[in-house]
């Protein structure tokens, strides 16, 4: 009984320290690296192919971005890999027809409200992977890059979730 007392005050003394320092909370957007993919227009063909363009990008960065701990050496891997992402996103354009190209950059952009699984992201602005198809002008596709909510693979397609969040239910699961 002790012990479980004493296991359970440590728990309580984690998690109010943690949501003191912002830790579960969305307020550090800084520590969430974003991507937001634009389509040239609306129009069924290009949005159509931005999801094409997406798959290849989340592919070509997958295997990447799992190898980075930090935001920071994700925001460095994207940064590296700026002009092949572009190469990556024009090769689709290119294969399926289209004369517009992609144009990629690192930068702070502003963002709804937006749920991925259990993890609520507010609005605000978070720094982001922007990639936009031709003008950009039409909707548009967003996903986490880092922590990666969904650059995970699982049996050849992609899974949502949170690598610190796996951490966080492992953490509890015997508790």
């Amino acid at each position: 009984m002790k012990k479980t007392c004493i296991t359970f005050l440590t728990l309580a003394i984690i998690f109010l320290t943690a949501f003191g320092m912002g830790f579960f909370t969305t307020n550090q957007k800084t520590e969430y690296l974003r991507i937001h993919i634009r389509a040239n227009s609306n129009l069924e063909v290009d949005q159509s192919v931005k999801l094409l363009v997406k798959n290849s990008v989340v592919e070509f960065m997958t295997p990447k971005i799992a190898e980075c701990s930090t935001k920071s050496d994700a925001e460095r891997v994207i940064k590296e890999n700026i002009s092949l992402i572009e190469a990556v996103c024009d090769r689709v354009l290119e294969t399926k027809g289209f004369c517009y190209r992609s144009k990629a950059k690192l930068t702070a952009e502003e963002f709804p409200t937006r749920a991925y699984g259990d993890v609520v992201l507010e609005s605000g602005y978070y720094d982001a992977l922007i990639i936009e198809l031709g003008d950009g002008k039409g909707d548009n596709w967003w996903c986490v890059v880092y922590p990666p909510l969904c650059f995970v693979g699982e049996g050849g397609g992609y899974v949502y979730q949170s690598k610190i969040l796996n951490v966080i239910r492992e953490f509890f699961k015997d508790k």
